[in-house]
């Protein structure tokens, strides 16, 4: 009965908000063409594959409750596919876009059509590619504003600016993963980090361009922070301005103030600050967080908040970030993310009673590396629950929908670790070998599912942001060492926990996360670490339809890209 009062309560929320957004709901067209572009940056020039010539791409502005087509042309060499990261897609799992998983990429000289339906999500999210790395490089903000008649429940900014942090590499970003998968060795460091784009002026070369965002004394801005970093978290502040964060993964949080944020890869932050400093130039700056073995370069990338009518050199030089492995900083800031009980916000709906719990450690591992490229006898893999996921060659969606598996998935993810062991202590000599699969787990329709997921200091260790497709879910709750199941449920957070969609799993520690199965679909779940992801840190969740139609996936567009060799 519990289960049947609480999905009730989330679907008179959704009515209440489809109503409202129904009223002043618009339809948007893009056209993203998709080729070869030539950047220098680092006194180098690199060919990359990019939208309509631009890198970071165009943004995408709508509003809440819209529905956009964006109609993708190939003209690139290699098949992709993009992903509208946060956005929900209710029933609509055809046009989430990861490779393989729902759709097959399209291919060179093709085109295909996206429906991206968008819900609740409120504030700021973002697109990118979902093949290979060439999200690297495809990428974008999406933007969604209040819906006609509808405030922010904040003070209206006079403005908005979207920051988008980035890694950089010299070269193309699917040749750099496609040479480590075939070598077997782990993909090479970025040479540099981007706001926007641009490198600032840290990295030597005269050439290089900085950001400059150009803002009025006594105004007040709010800043969407996207961190589209391929696998670093990220720091990020400006100088002698304080940051008030509103908002996370398109969801408003109780506000707060910090001189810095900390943002993992995929997440977005929407951020106001205020000109009420001294007119001049100011630095804003970004540097990696890291707690793993394997540390990103601490390169600090810089981008400068310009007051109008400003003169001379920059009035406070002095960059102050938290050191690269400030885990005290990191953890700290997080706590603090709380949901907010405002209108503008889904009515809170945090799963008590739950159905279904899925309990999953997180781990780098080896295999035998038995091809001629090998460099070692064994190559990196990553896992869940010691399970490296493998991509299928025929999308997990369309052999489910067709219920024509033959052998593209099997149905039998494990839901608790095969072996219980000191997940965070020395594990030093411990059998790091996980075994493949194309595995998936399974959730009626309806059931409320509690996830907790599980760091271990198995390869490099660290911490981890997790992406769930399809869904937007609840922290309820995280901490050190290894999860207790008996005790630590006490500590949950079920009064204002935060509504997000990407979750930092820190480090010799765990995060626990509850939603509703409500959406029925294929939907991805991975390590936003795209080394990791890349190495099988990924896994499938499987909803059921429900009983009725407005339960149930929509039937397959005619338009899909079909699948190479069929």
């Amino acid at each position: 009965m519990g289960l049947q009062q609480d999905t009730v309560t989330w679907f008179v929320g959704v009515l209440f908000l489809s109503t409202l957004f129904l009223c002043s709901a618009e339809v948007h067209h893009y056209e993203f063409f998709v080729r070869e572009s030539n950047f220098t940056k680092l006194c180098n020039t690199t060919t990359l594959l990019v939208v309509n010539d631009s890198y970071p791409g165009p943004e995408i502005r709508v509003r809440r409750g819209d529905t956009v087509f964006v109609n993708v042309h190939n003209q690139g060499n290699y098949g992709f596919t993009i992903h509208w990261h946060g956005v929900k897609q209710p029933r609509n799992p055809w046009f989430d876009g990861p490779e393989f998983i729902t759709q097959c990429p399209i291919q060179p000289g093709t085109n295909f059509t996206y429906e991206v339906i968008l819900s609740d999500e409120i504030g700021t999210l973002w697109w990118h590619a979902h093949s290979d790395w060439t999200r690297g490089s495809v990428q974008g903000a999406f933007i969604i504003l209040p819906a006609e008649n509808e405030t922010y429940p904040f003070p209206t900014p006079d403005a908005d600016q979207t920051i988008i942090l980035q890694s950089w590499y010299n070269g193309d970003y699917k040749q750099i993963i496609d040479q480590a998968l075939a070598t077997g060795i782990p993909p090479r460091q970025p040479d540099a980090y981007a706001i926007n784009g641009n490198l600032g002026d840290t990295y030597g070369c005269t050439n290089d361009t900085i950001f400059r965002m150009q803002v009025d004394y006594e105004k007040m801005y709010l800043l969407r922070i996207i961190n589209a970093a391929m696998n670093e978290q990220q720091f990020f502040a400006i100088t002698n301005h304080t940051l008030t964060v509103v908002a996370q993964d398109a969801s408003y949080v109780q506000r707060f103030t910090s001189d810095y944020i900390l943002i993992s890869p995929g997440q977005t932050m929407d951020v106001l600050v205020s000109a009420n400093q001294n007119v001049g130039q100011y630095y804003m700056a970004t540097r990696p967080f890291s707690d793993a073995s394997a540390m990103p370069p601490d390169n600090i990338t810089t981008g400068i908040f310009q007051y109008t009518n400003s003169d001379g050199g920059l009035n406070a030089s002095f960059i102050t970030l938290p050191a690269r492995d400030d885990t005290n900083a990191t953890n700290s800031f997080i706590s603090r993310i709380r949901n907010t009980n405002v209108t503008q916000n889904p009515p809170l709906n945090v799963p008590t009673g739950i159905d279904r719990r899925v309990f999953i450690t997180i781990a780098t591992n080896t295999v035998p590396c038995n091809t001629s490229q090998c460099l070692l006898p064994n190559r990196f893999v990553a896992s869940l629950n010691n399970v490296s996921f493998v991509f299928p060659r025929i999308d997990i969606l369309q052999a489910y929908y067709n219920s024509s598996n033959g052998g593209v998935f099997t149905e039998d993810f494990p839901l608790n670790p095969p072996v219980f062991y000191d997940f965070t202590g020395n594990l030093t000599g411990f059998n790091t070998r996980a075994e493949l699969g194309t595995r998936a787990v399974v959730l009626n329709y309806g059931e409320a599912v509690e996830i907790v997921l599980q760091a271990t200091q198995l390869g490099g260790g660290g911490s981890h942001p997790i992406h769930l497709h399809g869904f937007s879910f609840y922290r309820v709750g995280s901490g050190s060492g290894n999860f207790n199941n008996e005790t630590d449920p006490s500590t949950y957070n079920l009064v204002d926990p935060p509504l997000i969609n990407t979750i930092h799993v820190p480090g010799k520690g765990w995060a626990a996360l509850r939603f509703f199965a409500n959406n029925p679909g294929v939907w991805f779940m991975h390590c936003h670490f795209e080394r990791h992801s890349s190495w099988g840190m990924d896994t499938v969740f499987i909803v059921r339809n429900g009983t009725t139609t407005e339960t149930s996936i929509r039937p397959p567009p005619s338009t899909m890209p079909r699948c190479p060799g069929t």
